[in-house]
């Protein structure tokens, strides 16, 4: 049996995050919410996406406790949920930076980036890195894929 062919992927990590993230609307409500979002009105009115599925998408990113609702009232309205990112949702950050960065490089207009991303702190341009946990630069070419503690090779059929 071949370890890179032969293995159960029923437990892969990328697939079950794609089961969370993988759909376009929760990558753009995050989006959204790292640009300052936080109010219902404020995704429908940003992004375009119907009300149910707006709803759905933010009901399954707090059920996953990657947003947390907190209550604001406005004087002389109803107090209404907002939504705020959790550390499990900051842990996501490199993810989607990696895909904007993509994204500014490969289908950006010709004129460049619609929004630019800098370090609050110096204003340099802020970009997606691989480094491993000695602090390396890693290139893709460099990676290598091991089996892990949780690996199964598939039944026998």
């Amino acid at each position: 049996m071949d370890t890179r062919l032969d293995r159960d992927m029923s437990n892969c990590s990328i697939a079950r995050t794609l089961e969370v993230v993988g759909e376009k609307w929760t990558i753009l409500i995050l989006r959204e919410v790292w640009y300052g979002s936080s109010r219902f009105g404020d995704f429908e009115r940003v992004l375009g996406c119907p009300r149910n599925l707006l709803a759905a998408r933010l009901r399954m990113l707090v059920e996953e406790g990657i947003l947390v609702t907190e209550t604001y009232k406005e004087p002389g309205s109803r107090r209404r949920p907002k939504y705020v990112i959790t550390p499990k949702g900051m842990d996501l950050v490199p993810a989607v930076m990696g895909l904007l960065q993509w994204g500014d490089r490969y289908r950006a207009d010709p004129e460049g980036p619609a929004m630019l991303t800098r370090h609050r702190g110096c204003g340099a341009h802020v970009d997606a890195q691989i480094r491993c946990e000695r602090g390396h630069a890693v290139q893709a070419e460099d990676i290598e894929s091991v089996p892990g503690p949780a690996f199964r090779m598939k039944a026998a059929e």
